[in-house]
C-alpha cells in the first residue's frame, strides 16, 4: 500500500476516519460561495446524525450546468491559482464538459484511489498492464497510469484507439506480452472483433485480466469480453468529482468502494433521505480526501445502486470495505412513439445475438415528420448480414413494441466514431 493512506485496519477504525474528514469536508465546504447561507443552520458537531447531516442540500450536474466555467470556479474553488496541479474534465456524452480544479494534495489522494484498484483485483508487481483510456485531461487514463508505479505494477501507457490505432494496439498487445488490458468495454470488443477477422485467437494471448470502466458492463457484455479474451473480467467504479471509488472482488457481485476515503449514502431520488442497506436509490457520495479546490457535499452523479454491507469476496478489501451493486450506471432510457426504452435492457438484447459485433441505437426525424429508432450495426464477417438485419428489425419489434430501421455498417466504423469520445456515445438523440 502507499504511505499516504494505509489501508484501515477495520470497519470501526474507517467510521472513525470518516467522523473526522466530514468534519474537514464540512468546513471547506463553507468557503465557497455556492454554499454561503446553506449551511448556516447545520451543526458542525452533529455531523454524524444521519438527520443533520441530511439537511446539507444535494448537488448534481443540474446545478452545475447553469454555470460556465468562470462562474463555477468563482462558485465553487476555493484556493488560489498557485495551489492548482491539474484540471480533470467530467466524462459525460451530453452537454458541456465541467472541467474541475485539483490541487497537488488532490492529485496524491487522486493516485491512491485509482492504484487501490490493483490489489483490489490481484495484480501486484509482475503484471503489465496495457491501458487503453484516453492519455488526456480526463484522469482515467493518466491518473490510473501514474498510479501503477506506487503500486510497483508495470504500465503501458498505449491511450485510446484516436491516438494509437487498433491495430497497432493488438500488435502491441502481441509483442509486449501485457498480463492485464484496461479499456472501456466497448473499446475492449472492438479489439477482439478486430482480431478475430485478423485470424488472432485472443484466448491465447497474455491477457488474462480485463478492468472496465466509465461504461455500463452488462452481463451479455461480460461474457462476451470472458469468452473472446479468456480472461477474467473486473469492473470498476469512479468519477471525475472524486476519483475512482472502489473495485469489484474475486465474486464479481458488486464494487467494494474505498469508504475511508468516500462517505456513501444512497438516498430516495424524490425526498433526498438516506435508503436503509438493500433499497435501491441515487447514490450520494462526499469525498473526504480529494476535495481540496472544489469541496462537493453529497455530490449525485444519477447512479441507481445498492448498498450492501458484505459480499461473498473474500480477502483484506472485502473484509473492510461495503460494496454497492448497480441498477444501471445512470437513470438512462430513451422514449419514441410512447414506448420507453432502457438503455441497459436494449444493450444487453443486442449484444445477446453472437453475429452482431458492435452497434449505436440512434434518434432521428425522417422526411415525413416521423420519430424512427435507427439502428446502426457491424456483423461478424462472414455472416449474412441482410438476414440478421431483417431477424434484428423483427426482433425489436417482438421485444420492445417499435419499429425500427437497421443499418449495416462497415466493419470498425463504430469505433472509429467511439474513439473519438471519452465515453462511447451507443444511444444518440438527433430528433428534430
Amino acid at each position: 500500500m502507499t504511505e499516504l493512506l494505509p489501508l484501515p485496519g477495520s470497519r470501526e477504525e474507517i467510521l472513525k476516519i470518516q467522523s473526522e474528514r466530514k468534519r474537514v469536508a464540512f468546513e471547506r465546504a463553507k468557503q465557497a460561495k455556492w454554499y454561503a447561507g446553506k449551511l448556516d443552520h447545520i451543526d458542525a458537531d452533529r455531523l454524524d446524525d444521519p438527520e443533520e447531516w441530511q439537511k446539507i442540500p444535494i448537488v448534481d450536474k443540474d446545478v452545475l450546468r447553469k454555470l460556465d466555467h468562470k462562474d463555477f470556479m468563482d462558485q465553487f474553488c476555493i484556493v488560489p491559482r498557485t495551489e492548482i496541479a491539474e484540471y480533470w474534465r467530467s466524462g459525460g456524452t451530453t452537454g458541456a464538459p465541467v472541467f474541475y480544479p485539483r490541487t497537488f494534495k488532490d492529485v496524491e489522494y487522486g493516485m491512491v484511489t485509482w492504484g487501490r484498484s490493483f490489489p483490489a483485483m490481484d495484480i501486484g508487481p509482475g503484471d503489465l498492464c496495457h491501458i487503453s483510456f484516453p492519455i488526456g485531461i480526463h484522469p482515467a487514463g493518466q491518473v490510473w497510469a501514474r498510479s501503477a508505479h506506487m503500486f510497483g505494477i508495470g504500465m503501458a501507457w498505449v491511450g485510446a484507439g484516436n491516438s494509437v490505432p487498433s491495430a497497432a494496439q493488438l500488435a502491441l498487445i502481441q509483442s509486449l506480452e501485457p498480463t492485464v488490458l484496461i479499456a472501456m468495454p466497448s473499446f475492449a470488443l472492438h479489439l477482439s472483433n478486430l482480431a478475430a477477422e485478423q485470424g488472432i485467437d485472443l484466448t491465447q494471448s497474455s491477457v488474462n485480466k480485463i478492468i472496465c470502466s466509465a461504461e455500463p458492463l452488462s452481463d451479455a457484455k461480460r461474457e462476451k469480453l470472458a469468452r473472446t479474451w479468456g480472461a477474467e473480467v473486473f469492473n470498476v467504479f469512479g468519477m471525475s468529482e472524486a476519483g475512482l471509488m472502489g473495485a469489484e472482488g474475486a465474486a464479481h457481485d458488486g464494487m467494494h468502494i474505498w469508504s475511508d476515503m468516500f462517505f456513501l449514502e444512497v438516498v430516495d431520488p424524490d425526498t433526498g433521505e438516506m435508503l436503509a442497506p438493500g433499497e435501491e436509490g441515487h447514490l450520494c457520495q462526499t469525498p473526504l480526501w480529494t476535495g481540496h479546490a472544489t469541496p462537493f457535499l453529497r455530490w449525485n452523479a444519477g447512479d441507481i445502486v445498492r448498498y450492501v454491507e458484505h459480499g461473498t469476496s473474500g480477502g483484506q478489501f472485502a473484509d473492510l470495505f461495503p460494496m454497492i451493486r448497480h441498477a444501471n450506471r445512470t437513470t438512462g432510457f430513451f422514449k419514441i412513439r410512447g414506448v420507453n426504452i432502457n438503455h441497459t435492457e436494449f444493450e444487453d438484447f443486442i449484444f445477446a445475438i453472437p453475429p452482431v459485433n458492435d452497434f449505436q441505437a440512434v434518434l432521428v426525424t425522417d422526411v415525413d415528420d416521423l420519430e424512427t429508432l435507427n439502428v446502426r450495426i457491424e456483423v461478424r464477417r462472414g455472416e449474412d448480414a441482410d438476414a440478421i438485419a431483417a431477424e434484428l428489425e423483427t426482433r425489436i419489434k417482438e421485444v420492445f413494441e417499435v419499429s425500427a430501421r437497421i443499418d449495416v455498417l462497415e466493419i470498425g466504423s463504430l469505433a472509429r466514431l467511439f474513439e473519438s469520445f471519452v465515453k462511447a456515445p451507443r444511444f444518440v438523440d438527433e430528433r428534430k
